[in-house]
């Protein structure tokens, strides 16, 4: 490329610094693909003729089944170049050097990189979507283990463990629904936009976009090379859903604590210390929550590269795509390793049921017991309840050891009346057990209300997983397709001759 307008080689040091090759790593079989896709479609429109658009398909199937270690032995300066090198090598420039007609380094990238995200947004998926199905199984094990909720890290309310982990159920699952969303917008093509104004070779954009699987066109050439906010977003996506994962990470880190002991993590997850030998540490959680700021510091340095680029293609854009790959490795591995984990964790039952029976998280519902049996309004028994645990505190009392004497004792002196309830009252109300099987409301933690959940997020997850395996089947189409076309192509060639 460098022999018409530039004269001297580039210095090694420049070479090194300006080479993606360790990057494009991602982006081989994507780079294969759109060759294929762009030299068919020239064939098709008799921009090339189609012994020489044969002869080029076929030496990309050749290189396909290189290495990318085979295939970069040179001094390249990216993949791209890299492959039509190798085509030139084979076929001589007279037929090898077809294949960038009409195209440029700034749309092909463009067409790789969504390529590649695409298909790595659905390898996510199928990680998420294992999480997903871990912490069901593990929900409707645990629909009768009361445990204590938390505000502020305090006791608050008693819930269940499955009512619990279902929360993080949920979330997970708006975070399977954003990256479904954002592939809708990475799946767009902007092949055939060329270096930002098209070209004057009558191309079809539209049948290279339906050989690749692409959804559409960017359709705005300009926009079409100079747009990286699929990757943004693919970011953002991410970055999302590593703050979630770590929410739950730092949760198995606090459970798996002396002062919790709610759980035990497995040893294959857990470390000990160098020196205090009694030691467990859950380091695998503690990595997660770890990488999840890594994961945020490539969506801060992605925004930070693209903030200022005027349109339309800039050579910034190279440093914003290892960002990319490096969180969605890292996400990756996220995923697995709090499945596994998670898989094996060992919840201690009794652990969470004495937790939640000391710490007075019942007394809401003696509160709403004062309003419903008594007719009081609700912030005077929220006064009454809050000076009677205060009370109990003071003279260490646990909520099993308080009585209906107790409460009316302090409801005289905040209130000035006694309560007309008995020992059984106070003692049915402070219950944590039948404090969670009164909260019957819908997304309530009652046993029968949670398992009513899980059976329609069982059938959610049939959905999810259908929608991953119709995306799967999608690229094996794509593959399929450029199969065909190539055949037909050589069919005609055959026929011809």
């Amino acid at each position: 490329m460098r022999r018409g307008r530039l004269k001297e080689l580039k210095l090694p040091e420049v070479d090194a610094y300006t080479s993606s090759l360790e990057a494009d790593r991602w982006l081989f079989k994507s780079d294969i693909m759109v060759d294929k896709a762009h030299v068919i479609m020239l064939t098709e429109q008799g921009v090339v003729k189609p012994e020489d658009g044969l002869a080029i398909l076929e030496t990309l199937e050749e290189l396909e089944r290189l290495s990318y270690e085979e295939f970069i032995k040179g001094r390249f300066e990216d993949i791209h170049v890299a492959i039509e090198s190798r085509v030139i090598e084979r076929l001589g420039e007279e037929v090898g050097g077809r294949m960038h007609t009409a195209r440029s380094r700034n749309d092909e990238v463009a067409t790789c990189l969504r390529l590649t995200v695409r298909r790595q947004i659905v390898e996510i998926l199928k990680e998420l979507l294992n999480l997903l199905k871990i912490l069901h199984i593990k929900s409707l094990g645990e629909l009768n283990t009361i445990m204590p909720g938390y505000t502020h890290t305090q006791h608050a309310q008693p819930v269940t463990l499955a009512h619990h982990l279902t929360a993080y159920f949920d979330a997970l699952v708006r975070n399977f629904e954003r990256l479904l969303d954002a592939y809708k917008r990475v799946n767009r093509s902007p092949l055939g936009a060329c270096a930002l104004a098209t070209t004057g070779f009558p191309i079809n954009r539209f049948r290279t976009a339906e050989l690749l699987g692409f959804d559409g066109l960017i359709e705005n050439s300009m926009d079409a090379v100079a747009s990286r906010d699929f990757i943004l977003e693919t970011l953002s996506d991410i970055a999302i859903l590593a703050t979630d994962l770590s929410r739950i990470a730092e949760e198995l880190v606090l459970w798996s604590s002396s002062e919790f002991k709610f759980v035990e993590l497995p040893d294959e997850y857990s470390s000990t210390s160098s020196i205090m030998p009694q030691k467990k540490n859950p380091d695998t959680m503690e990595i997660t929550r770890a990488k999840a700021g890594r994961i945020y510091g490539n969506l801060i340095g992605a925004l930070t590269m693209l903030k200022a680029l005027p349109l339309t293609y800039n050579r910034d854009m190279q440093e914003v795509t290892p960002r990319l790959w490096d969180s969605i490795e890292t996400v990756k591995c996220m995923l697995k390793i709090l499945s596994g984990a998670l898989e094996k964790t060992v919840f201690n039952r009794e652990m969470m049921w004495k937790s939640a029976s000391e710490g007075f998280s019942t007394a809401t519902e003696l509160a709403d017991l004062l309003v419903r049996r008594l007719g009081l309004a609700f912030r005077t028994a929220h006064m009454i309840v809050g000076a009677f645990v205060l009370e109990a505190l003071k003279r260490g009392l646990k909520p099993d050891e308080v009585d209906s004497r107790l409460l009316n004792e302090v409801s005289m002196k905040v209130y000035g009346k006694q309560l007309d309830l008995t020992d059984e009252d106070v003692k049915n109300a402070l219950d944590p057990e039948k404090f969670v099987k009164a909260r019957k409301v819908i997304g309530g933690p009652s046993p029968d209300t949670v398992e009513e959940a899980l059976k329609r997020r069982g059938n959610m997850l049939n959905i999810l997983k259908s929608e991953v395996e119709r995306l799967e089947n999608r690229e094996a189409e794509v593959e399929k397709h450029l199969k065909n076309a190539v055949e037909s192509i050589r069919r005609a060639v055959a026929n011809k001759s």
